[in-house]
This record gives structure tokens, sequence and C-alpha cells, in this order.
């Protein structure tokens, strides 16, 4: 759903970056786009394989980034070797980090021409953990994330599945605002959480 959007509004502004192989009909449905740049950052984690697997799969995405730390259970570049094998024309590549690294120091080519920046990222709630705790933790793991996005990819859309979303995503917003950027860009999603309330 996200993607359509980026597709959707991609297609309306087109932008001469954009390798748009048919514009939007009248009727509003794409008849056919390509060459989307789409990054997974935590995308070797339990939500990060799936919705890596998700994204190349996708006929618009021509190149993904599998983005995540070194320490991950399951090293990013074999995430992305599995991914590889798949008969999509995405092209896949992994990045990995040291925990302490600052993606504005490191990813500028992971990022660099993103349409759109997934972040399957952050710590989960401890048993006991006050939300507040868990605020100051992944707020900071989404602002070194979202600061490395207004530099290297400002026009990409970037969806943060970063809890407590209610709370990241606002934070985020302000951020990306002082910057002179569309807070409109950054959206949290939500939709595990709906999956898992029904």
């Amino acid at each position: 759903a996200i993607l359509a959007q980026v597709v959707g509004s991609r297609t309306r502004e087109c932008p001469p970056n954009l390798p748009i192989v048919c514009s939007q009909s009248l009727s509003g449905k794409m008849a056919q786009a390509a060459g989307f740049k789409v990054c997974v950052v935590g995308g070797a984690g339990g939500i990060g394989q799936p919705l890596s697997l998700l994204m190349a799969m996708d006929p618009l995405v021509s190149e993904l980034c599998v983005y995540d730390l070194t320490l991950a259970m399951v090293p990013a570049a074999g995430v992305a070797a599995d991914l590889s094998h798949i008969n999509s024309r995405a092209k896949v590549s992994a990045y990995a980090f040291d925990k302490d690294d600052k993606a504005i120091d490191k990813a500028e080519e992971c990022l660099t021409g993103c349409h759109l920046v997934l972040v399957p990222a952050g710590v989960p709630r401890k048993p006991g953990q006050d939300r507040k705790d868990l605020l100051g933790i992944n707020a900071g793991i989404a602002k070194n994330i979202v600061e490395a996005c207004a530099k290297f990819c400002p026009d990409a859309v970037i969806g943060l599945i970063v809890n407590p979303v209610n709370s990241v995503v606002p934070a985020m917003c302000e951020m990306w605002k002082k910057k002179g950027l569309n807070p409109a860009k950054i959206c949290g999603v939500t939709s595990l959480d709906i999956l898992r309330a029904n």
C-alpha cells in the first residue's frame, strides 16, 4: 500500500529522475511504472525479512537494500543472498553497520536515491517496561535513521514500524519539518498491530 502511494504521487509529479514507463491514466489507475529503489532498515529482523521478501517480489521495485546491524542474528548479507535467488527484477544489496555507527556517516550509498524507506527497527517492549523508557530507546534509533534519510533521500516516503509508533512518528515529523522537509512523507505503519488486534 505504501509503495502504491509512492507510485501514485510520483506519477502525478513526474520528476525527471524517475523512470516512468507509462503515466497514470485519467481514471486514476496506474498502467505500469518501474524503477523504484526501496530500503528496509532492520531488514534482517523478524519483521524485516518478510517485508524485504515482499519488496523483492514487487514488480515496481528495481533495487532493494537490506540494511541491518552486524549484531543481527541473521546477517543482512544472508537475507540479501536468499532474496537474490528469487525470480524478480529487483537487484538486492546488503548493508551492515555496527551498533555505534551513525547512519548519516555510513549509509550514504544505501539510502541515496531511495523512493521508499521502511524501518522495522527498534527494540521490542520488555515485560514491565515503561513506555517512556521504550520511547527513549526507539526514538533514538529512529532519529539516527531519519536524519540520514533527510540528508540522502529527502524526497522518499519513510514508513516507520517503530514502537511506540504513536509517539515516534510525530517526533520524527517535527525533526523533518525543522529541516525544511515535508512531514507528510513520514508515516507510521500499524498493519501488524491491527492484524494482531483482530
